[in-house]
């Protein structure tokens, strides 16, 4: 399935606050999750391994390292069997990092949120703006990003460029 994401990733220095903005909106909390993503290898973009209690995903993107919205072009599968791809995919590739986060996700309508604890790195609050199907367009995602980046109050400081496989 590809996926069109506009999306952002901010440092938080008040998870609770963030939260109770959600909580405000009606946002569905869909649960905690921890994940770890296990990046691989590859000549462009990035492929990562996500195991989570609540995520199970085979992940391929593309997107700039730029600290404001950013369009990424996600090629996303679903991993029935998450172990056994991971000994597949690390008999095959080489690993880059592995990342290990606890994640809450929401939703409100197409808007995913995620308020991560990353270890090593701290607390973040990412926006993602999906469009799934082609039916949204990204003038649109970028207006709804913008308008919860603006909610959050989240400063240009705030803002990262990188994944998280970068700043480890």
């Amino acid at each position: 399935m590809s996926i069109l994401n506009i999306e952002i990733k901010a440092r938080c220095d008040n998870p609770d606050r963030i939260r109770s903005i959600l909580n405000n909106h009606d946002a569905d909390f869909k649960g905690t999750d921890h994940q770890v993503d296990t990046y691989f290898e590859v000549p462009s973009g990035r492929l990562k391994l996500r195991q989570g209690t609540i995520e199970n995903n085979l992940i391929f993107y593309q997107r700039d390292n730029q600290s404001g919205p950013k369009t990424s072009s996600i090629n996303l599968v679903p991993a029935e069997h998450p172990d056994q791809l991971h000994a597949l995919l690390t008999n095959a590739l080489k690993v880059k990092i592995v990342v290990d986060k606890v994640r809450e996700i929401y939703f409100i309508d197409n808007v995913k949120f995620h308020i991560d604890e990353v270890e090593e790195l701290g607390n973040f609050v990412e926006i993602e703006a999906i469009d799934e199907d082609g039916s949204i367009g990204e003038k649109t995602l970028q207006k709804q990003c913008q308008y919860y980046i603006d909610l959050f109050d989240i400063t240009d400081d705030d803002l990262v460029p990188k994944s998280y496989s970068d700043m480890i």
